[in-house]
């Protein structure tokens, strides 16, 4: 697929996020096409509406990774049954937001296995208020929630694959996981890596922009040139294209840190416009740049 056309749909995935984080209601997913994109033998990216999705097929069953908006999940069916006559074995959430999570009733209702970091679980049991989007996100149902939580990490050995999957604290949430498949060198990174568009960091859901850099510092030494990087949101990338999204993270941060330590208000920062060399690259997409550096002000305690 074009770049430009994964970034409409990871925008047109995010606008969704932005409609009430889990809620799809009000949206047409009719026109929604799954693509199945090879990423290396038996492993492949499905990108629609919402976040990226990862699958693992083989003899011991599809495994995969996020799995979009509810009123997709046939589509999903659909598109994993065009790689693999298995059955959907396990499933696992990268987090807890509702792009990444929506098909959860469906595909657990059916027999998978939901597998996620122990926030995840809190956070999908309880209704959530989001004070970005001024949104009421809803309790999820029982069969929707993972029944298999981690503390720390978990280890599956699964078609062949070591899939080595990774909590990494207060990053887009208090709940992110990575999910490493170790023999093929592929990293899923769920939303810690948006590709070619700002993005959104969950304060109210314990997510901050020093713990996504962190998080992105932990993992790029572990990677190298040959590494596939499926992102939660735009194109599939490797190593320097995480590289890419870390520095222009890390410059915006750094500005807005600065200007925050010098007693400047929010709408000053906003003003000096500290993402400008990005904004033709990252700023069409979901976030607009002054919406991305107010979400970058949150972490720093810029004056009001």
């Amino acid at each position: 697929m074009p770049i430009a056309a994964s970034l409409r749909r990871a925008s047109g995935g995010l606008l969704l996020l932005a409609a009430g984080l889990a809620g799809a209601q009000q949206q047409d997913f009719s026109k929604v096409e799954i693509e199945v994109i090879p990423v290396r033998s038996g492993i492949y990216m499905l990108s629609g509406s919402g976040g990226n999705i990862g699958l693992l097929t083989g003899p011991d069953g599809a495994i995969m990774i996020d799995d979009q908006y509810a009123p997709l999940s046939d589509k999903i069916r659909a598109a994993v049954a065009s790689v693999t006559a298995q059955p959907l074995r396990l499933l696992i959430n990268t987090h807890w937001h509702g792009d990444h999570t929506g098909g959860n009733e469906a595909f657990g209702g059916s027999g998978a296995i939901i597998v996620a970091h122990e926030n995840v679980r809190k956070r999908m049991s309880a209704p959530f208020f989001s004070s970005f989007f001024q949104r009421e996100v809803p309790a999820s149902p029982a069969v929707a929630l993972p029944v298999v939580t981690f503390a720390d990490a978990v280890t599956l050995h699964l078609n062949g694959q070591t899939l080595a999957v990774e909590h990494l604290p207060a990053a887009h949430t208090d709940g992110d996981a990575i999910i490493r498949f170790v023999e093929a060198n592929v990293v899923h990174m769920g939303d810690l890596f948006f590709n070619g568009l700002y993005p959104f960091i969950d304060h109210a859901s314990g997510g901050s922009v020093p713990g996504m850099l962190a998080a992105i510092d932990r993992v790029l030494p572990t990677l190298d040139a040959d590494t596939r990087v499926i992102p939660g949101h735009g194109p599939l990338s490797d190593r320097a294209g995480l590289q890419a999204f870390r520095d222009m993270l890390a410059t915006v941060a750094g500005r807005v840190a600065a200007m925050a330590a010098e007693g400047r208000s929010v709408e000053d920062i906003v003003a000096a416009q500290p993402s400008a060399e990005y904004d033709e690259t990252w700023g069409k997409a979901f976030l607009t740049p002054e919406r991305f550096v107010r979400l970058v002000c949150q972490s720093y305690a810029c004056r009001q």
